[in-house]
């Protein structure tokens, strides 16, 4: 089996060097996610206030907050209004959750002191995810898909079952929350 490491252009390193590496990339990664929303933020705070700015940045408030509407950010922001940093740690190992968390964070000016620990806690898990089985697994399914034609229909089989799973439970849980005003 191949090195999953070598994904990452790690092969051949030491465990620990890999885990490392892969903590301090998505920890840059996920910061700089949170600052940019918090200096978002800022600026629109102040832009409300004093009604001054350059272009370039009513332009960043301007994508920031189209973004802001996707239904990807509402359930970021949802999340971060209702668990706050115990959204943040958990969201590092959902796919498709983690930057929608991170920037909610930033825009929601969750204080650092309680962003970093829970940061700490999903990046660690991230990097331990996907310096062993995380990697492992995408190239073995990939390796069975390109080999077989059921290998890949049983792949497609999984993954549509569990993106139903996940709409259905969705579903069933917005149905039953009572409607904003």
């Amino acid at each position: 089996m191949e090195d999953p490491a070598a994904a990452y252009g790690l092969g051949g390193k030491p465990f620990w060097f890999v885990v490392l590496a892969l903590f301090a990339i998505v920890m840059v990664r996920s910061h700089a996610t949170y600052w940019v929303g918090r200096a978002v933020a800022r600026g629109a705070q102040l832009e409300t206030e004093h009604r001054v700015g350059p272009r370039w940045w009513l332009a960043v408030l301007d994508r920031v907050d189209r973004w802001s509407r996707t239904p990807g950010a509402a359930r970021g922001l949802a999340l971060v209004h209702r668990w706050g940093p115990f959204a943040v740690a958990p969201a590092y190992v959902v796919v498709g959750l983690q930057t929608a968390v991170l920037l909610a964070s930033g825009l929601l000016r969750m204080p650092y002191v309680r962003f970093l620990p829970a940061s700490v806690i999903g990046a660690g898990a991230w990097a331990l995810i996907w310096s062993t089985v995380g990697m492992a697994a995408l190239w073995a399914a990939l390796g069975l898909a390109a080999r077989s034609g059921w290998g890949l229909a049983a792949v497609a089989v999984v993954v549509a079952g569990a993106v139903t799973v996940v709409v259905v439970r969705h579903r069933r849980t917005t149905a039953h929350e009572p409607a904003a005003d």
